[in-house]
């Protein structure tokens, strides 16, 4: 689900308004047909599915053809703000902070790179972002199979973010706001009272008030002061041209929790019994199709072999025999454990700053939904007549980006991720069972990261009573020492 594609990530009001795909297709080289009926099925000799591990994607790394406006070493190297990384993160942050009146600057070893991973969204926070133009395709409905005989299809549009579009949409809203690009790698960044400075891999000394990390999981620059018990979700996916496909076009496969594929696989099935994947599917027309087998998470993190083993079983099963592979990925996402120190500073935003959904991975639409707030504050600091700077600013900035309340229910939602890490493959299922039977404004607001902290104690109120007995047995057996920590580390955020 990685925000995976998300799953920015991966990440569960109103029930949202069915959403018909925009009129320009996804990949318009690939002709439409009519999608074979549900019970077909091919049946081929396994080998020949094992080969689409082996297969060369056609799709090659780019660049984009774009004219953006990049640093010169002859004007001044002093800014209001520099962002380190042009991921979809730090390229949203840079423009609306420049859209203020900030003098901004934007560090990237290869800032017109295109983004490797794909995302998917829930179509209707796209849409209030003002973002649906950036979506490739999408699926009226989503589906999510809990075993062999139970599905549940939820009234809830899901899309496919065009990586290259929104790239391209950011990049200029940057460019047209004033925002300065400079194409090296950080290596080190330096504090003072009230300045801090950046050492480049070219030798380039930049210097502002506010460093802002936006380079990923990987960042050396933020610190933490408690131990980082994260779970990761970890994906194996590819965009492939296939024979055919068993999943209708009108519908996004959200999860496929199934394991009659692994009936004829006795070195896999106990494992997957107790730590499960799932398929994430977005057919695009009946030859083209997004696979994507996914580990919600886990702690240590599942093998990235034994994903692609699952998988390579799954499309077996399913009578999918790949002919070509488009794009294929890997997808790794750190997820919960403590936020960042707070304040520090270095400022944070993107999968450093502990913005990722911490039970299901979802980040991107998140991220694009919270970069006005900490733009909003950082201005009140920058770009007033005060001038606030150095501690004052970190201080600010970080509360501004993780208010109480919203630190609260992070960590609610790490209670969310302890509680799946402790279920196995039927615990797993019974959950999602009793998840998706929830009122929408709950499983919505879940996934989106809508609820209050009230909303969220009252869903799981809700989903208690909505669960059978015997998923109720497991909350009762695995939830305490969850809650328990939930409820002492919420303690600790109010003192």
């Amino acid at each position: 689900m990685a925000s995976l594609l998300r799953l920015s990530p991966p990440t569960l009001l109103s029930t949202s308004r069915p959403c018909s795909s925009p009129a320009k297709p996804p990949f318009p080289h690939q002709p439409t047909k009519k999608n074979p009926p549900r019970n077909h099925r091919q049946r081929v000799q396994s080998s020949s599915f094992s080969t689409f591990l082996d297969l060369e994607p056609k799709s090659k790394p780019e660049s984009l053809d774009f004219d953006i406006p990049f640093f010169n070493p002859a004007d001044r190297h002093r800014f209001d703000v520099i962002v380190i990384g042009a991921g979809p993160a730090g390229l949203r942050l840079a423009e609306q902070v420049a859209g203020h009146g900030i003098k901004v600057c934007c560090l990237d070893p290869s800032p017109l790179s295109m983004w490797p991973n794909n995302y998917g969204v829930w179509v209707d926070e796209f849409e209030s972002l003002g973002l649906h133009d950036c979506l490739d395709k999408t699926w009226p409905m989503t589906c999510v199979h809990i075993n062999d005989n139970k599905t549940k299809y939820l009234d809830r549009a899901y899309g496919r973010v065009n990586r290259k579009d929104l790239k391209l949409k950011l990049l200029s809203d940057c460019a047209t706001k004033g925002v300065r690009f400079h194409k090296a790698k950080v290596w080190k960044v330096d504090h003072d009272e009230f300045v801090s400075s950046i050492s480049c891999d070219d030798g380039t000394e930049l210097k502002a008030d506010l460093i802002v990390d936006a380079s990923g999981f990987s960042s050396k620059f933020v610190e933490y002061d408690k131990p980082r018990n994260q779970g990761y979700q970890i994906a194996h996916g590819i965009l492939a041209e296939v024979d055919s496909h068993p999943f209708d076009l009108d519908k996004m496969l959200l999860m496929d929790w199934r394991d009659s594929h692994l009936g004829n696989e006795p070195s896999l099935r106990p494992h997957n019994s107790k730590f499960p994947t799932f398929l994430y599917a977005m057919p695009f027309d009946s030859n083209l199709v997004f696979l994507e087998e996914t580990s919600l998470v886990s702690r240590p993190m599942l093998s990235y072999t034994e994903i692609k083993k699952r998988m390579v079983a799954r499309l077996r099963h399913l009578g999918i025999k790949v002919r070509a592979v488009i794009e294929d990925e890997k997808c790794v996402i750190p997820m919960g454990g403590p936020l960042p120190r707070i304040p520090q500073s270095v400022m944070a935003i993107g999968g450093n700053s502990g913005i990722v959904h911490p039970s299901t991975g979802y980040t991107v639409a998140q991220t694009m939904a919270l970069a006005p707030f900490l733009a909003e504050t950082i201005t009140e600091c920058l770009g007033s007549t005060r001038m606030i700077r150095g501690a004052p600013l970190y201080h600010k900035a970080w509360n501004g980006l993780w208010p109480l309340e919203r630190r609260c229910s992070r960590e609610y939602y790490n209670f969310g991720m302890e509680t799946l890490l402790k279920l196995d493959l039927n615990g797993t299922r019974r959950f999602f069972d009793a998840f998706f039977e929830l009122k929408p404004h709950y499983w919505h607001g879940f996934l989106s990261s809508r609820l209050s902290v009230g909303e969220l104690f009252m869903m799981g109120i809700s989903l208690f009573g909505h669960a059978s007995t015997t998923s109720k047995l497991d909350m009762v057996r695995k939830c305490p020492a969850p809650m328990a920590r939930m409820m002492g580390n919420m303690a600790l955020e109010a003192i």
